[in-house]
């Protein structure tokens, strides 16, 4: 290996989230809920250099797979994510995500007069639009500022 690599080691089992826009690896583990706290393995590389992106920043979590709501709302901040399971230091698969059509109940309006954000017994839910989400409720539409409203 030479000096100007990096090494981080291959996880046993687990996910690996590469082609994450750099700086938004941060956004992926808030996403996620990991804080540190709950034990997981974690591994960031920030800023790191990619053919694809320029930069990109990759995570990778040891003994978690993802979820099908955790991959949707990543999709929102990372569109050219890709997510690889690993098992027994093997990836066994190895998928791009896909931006869904609409996302439900994991983000939160920002709109405070929102029908969500009422006290009503009322689920969240956006659709994906060209340049962000927009609140099927009220059209209040996020761009720049989703990992911010997440809230899972």
């Amino acid at each position: 290996m030479s000096e100007h690599e990096l090494r981080v080691s291959k996880i046993r089992d687990g996910t690996v989230i590469d082609h994450v826009e750099g700086g938004q690896a941060l956004n992926v583990l808030a996403i996620l809920g990991i804080d540190g706290s709950e034990g997981f393995g974690v591994s960031v590389g920030m800023n790191v250099p990619s053919d694809r992106l320029g930069r990109k920043d990759i995570v990778k979590v040891e003994d978690r797979e993802l979820s099908q709501s955790e991959v949707d709302v990543l999709s929102l901040i990372a569109p050219e994510a890709t997510i690889n399971i690993v098992r027994d230091f093997e990836v066994v698969e190895k998928n791009r995500v896909t931006r869904p059509d609409t996302v439900t109940g994991v983000l939160s309006c920002p709109n405070r007069n929102c029908i969500t954000n009422a006290d009503e017994p009322i689920e969240t839910r956006f659709d994906v639009v060209a340049d962000g989400v927009r609140c099927d409720y009220c059209a209040t539409i996020l761009r720049a500022d989703i990992a911010e409203h997440i809230d899972v």
